[in-house]
């Protein structure tokens, strides 16, 4: 490396490469640092787009063009970046955080031999990448021995820790700041080098740094949903009664493995499947680190959702019923009843506003003008919580207003919102009178954003917490003497529109701002982590496609979702939420891919003009409703996650549309017009 005309060039400061980089440890895989290596530290590279050199400038004009002068030689070495090719020599990677890689229960061969109808395929997609409208971006400021870090981050809990461990510094002189994310979708959620290094050189010259990824870097420093297989054999009764499964997902990784990121949960928990197997392999290859992706258990459902529509097929049975004759009281994976879960009755709800009893079963018999018209549909299933918990805390002031506090983080879904409303309705104040703070580690430590597991586990915690607040001042209020609560039971007063009011006599009551001057001080409670009990959010999918057979352009016309999530805490929220991951299953099914040239080893659309995403034209009418009936295990006011709920069992009732419209069914995703009109 030759970074001599760098160095000389106008306002810069440094050039870091290997030679000079200072040096760092990698953090634990605890952190949610998953790459696996850190660059800049040796002169290996690992995949294309693996930074070499980090030019630090007084502008970034003047860094960019510093960063053109450096000069670079390579040994070249041979890449394997073939997926495909490569699935020979799949293996099982340890377990991880997401549970095991290889699960089995029952005897799945004795199943299979018991099976009147069996069917076997296998669906595969391709990568996927994020997009955010922000780039991940990081400041980096040391004040003596202590680090304020300002990162786009969907987890700064692990950011603070993976730093910490880096840097080799007292985890109390780092600090992470992230109020806003610009959007994550997963992308955000690991912890990546570039934010590491950033604070390694800013400590190294003295002087805050800030490092933006472009969008071209996003795609090779940020993480991927990876190419995968979903290999599927099912074995079926008459009646449709499933009797054996075996799924195999296969997905790319990186050298070193770490991590997978694809889970299987739709497989092993939607389903009354008494012999399973469900396995998770890999192929490692020499590309960036893949991770979590928006809905990461689409993969699996996706594959799963498709098999079954063709096993109804196979069956002449309607694609609804057969997944009526499947249901399951309990938790497959545990034998435990759910908490509630009313996913017949999403089915009900969903046929009827969709009009699924009108639907001709015949391929391709049913049309409008030109298009012929393909109606699919499928499960939305998704899983959330499960994690150790979060903590949160609440001052309620001698002036009647409160501020809640939390370290979790509001990458778009409306933290901010619903935890402000959960602490107004428990403390019995109106929003106006509630703030929340999130975004800070400085604040009570919060788990990552991610999983759709913020409303279980800080929504929990910002209830508790609040109510002990309420309780504690209906205490003070119902023995204070002369006021007008007093001699009342404490059960006997309720809070609401900023009052202690009587249950019995409503004229009774006592302004909570009144009550907090009377009491002289001002309430303060932080609440301990609970471990939150694992959801499972599901729901109905009704999709109906119009394609153009002379052109083979497919439009989604008009989707129905309906959906079981426990508690709906705010219907404009959850319904965003849906629209995105409809929006999101779209592009999954119909359009997105990255791709990668085999011989260069390179992603070659690393831009939002190539890498094709939905735009306002793709967006058909959608019919959203949920149900709203509470789960009585949920600690979060009878809410569970659901956030990733709505992508999946979406991208298979788009899938089973184009099938139900062509007649053709297409495993491989996208699903384009090419292939529409290939053979047709």
């Amino acid at each position: 490396m030759n970074t001599t005309a760098a160095e000389s060039a106008e306002g810069v400061i440094a050039v870091f490469t290997h030679l000079n980089m200072p040096r760092v440890a990698i953090p634990p895989p605890q952190t949610l640092f998953i790459k696996g290596f850190l660059p800049l530290q040796n002169d290996q590279i690992h995949h294309h787009g693996q930074p070499v050199a980090l030019v630090v400038a007084r502008t970034l004009a003047q860094a960019q063009d510093a960063a053109s002068l450096v000069e670079v030689t390579y040994d070249p070495l041979p890449h394997d970046v073939d997926f495909f090719a490569g699935l020979d020599r799949s293996v099982v990677p340890p377990d991880g955080l997401d549970g095991p890689n290889d699960y089995r229960r029952g005897d799945v061969d004795a199943g299979m031999a018991q099976a009147a109808v069996r069917l076997e395929a296998e669906y595969t997609n391709p990568m996927h990448h994020h997009n955010p409208m922000e780039p991940s971006s990081t400041v980096a400021v040391w004040e003596g021995r202590r680090l304020t870090v300002y990162d786009s981050t969907q987890s700064i809990s692990q950011t603070r820790a993976a730093l910490a461990a880096a840097l080799s510094v007292s985890l109390d002189d780092v600090r992470v700041r992230s109020p806003f994310l610009g959007g994550g979708f997963g992308s955000k959620g690991p912890v990546w080098p570039h934010t590491i290094l950033t604070a390694a050189v800013a400590r190294q010259v003295g002087r805050p740094v800030k490092l933006t990824l472009s969008r071209a870097q996003m795609y090779t420093s940020s993480g991927h949903r990876a190419v995968s297989t979903q290999r599927i054999k099912l074995g079926a009764r008459r009646d449709g009664q499933l009797v054996a499964v075996e799924h195999v997902t296969t997905q790319q990784t990186t050298r070193p493995i770490r991590a997978v990121f694809s889970s299987s949960e739709a497989t092993r928990m939607t389903y009354a499947i008494p012999n399973l197997v469900s396995q998770q392999r890999v192929v490692d290859l020499d590309l960036p680190a893949q991770c979590f992706m928006r809905s990461p258990e689409v993969v699996a459902s996706h594959g799963l959702e498709c098999a079954l529509d063709e096993l109804s097929d196979e069956l002449g049975l309607d694609p609804i019923e057969l997944r009526r004759r499947n249901e399951t009281a309990v938790n497959p994976m545990t034998g435990e009843p759910w908490g509630s879960r009313y996913l017949l009755e999403c089915y009900e709800r969903g046929s009827r506003l969709f009009g699924w009893s009108r639907r001709n079963p015949v391929p391709g018999s049913m049309r409008d003008g030109s298009e012929i018209l393909g109606w699919g549909m499928a499960t939305s299933a998704h899983t959330s919580g499960a994690r150790p918990g979060s903590t949160a805390s609440v001052l309620l002031s001698r002036n009647g207003t409160a501020v809640v506090r939390s370290g979790t983080q509001d990458l778009g879904t409306g933290t901010y919102t619903v935890m402000t409303q959960i602490a107004a309705q428990e403390l019995g104040l109106t929003m106006q009178s509630v703030s929340f703070e999130l975004g800070d580690t400085t604040l009570p430590p919060a788990g990552n954003s991610g999983q759709s597991a913020t409303v279980p586990s800080v929504g929990s915690v910002v209830a508790r917490v609040c109510r002990q607040a309420r309780d504690e001042l209906i205490s003070f209020a119902v023995g204070y003497p002369g006021g007008p609560l007093a001699g009342l039971e404490p059960d006997g007063v309720m809070a609401v529109e900023g009052s202690l009011v009587s249950r019995d006599n409503p004229r009774r009551r006592w302004p909570i701002r009144d009550a907090m001057r009377a009491l002289g001080r001002p309430i303060e409670i932080t609440g301990e982590p609970v471990a939150t009990r694992e959801g499972f959010s599901v729901g109905a999918s009704f999709v109906e496609v119009g394609i153009e057979p002379h052109l083979g352009s497919i439009r989604v016309r008009r989707v129905v979702g309906v959906y079981d999530t426990g508690t709906v805490l705010n219907h404009m929220t959850a319904r965003s939420q849906a629209i995105g991951g409809i929006i999101f299953a779209i592009g999954y099914a119909l359009m997105e891919h990255t791709v990668v040239d085999r011989n260069l080893g390179q992603m070659m659309n690393t831009n939002l003009s190539d890498y094709l995403m939905p735009v306002n034209a793709d967006v058909p009418n959608m019919q959203i409703e949920f149900l709203d009936k509470p789960d009585p295990t949920s600690t979060a006011l009878g809410a569970r996650g659901f956030g990733e709920t709505p992508m999946t069992g979406m991208t298979a009732a788009i899938a089973n549309a184009v099938a139900h419209a062509t007649g053709r069914r297409f495993r491989d995703l996208p699903i384009t017009r090419d292939l529409i009109m290939r053979d047709a």
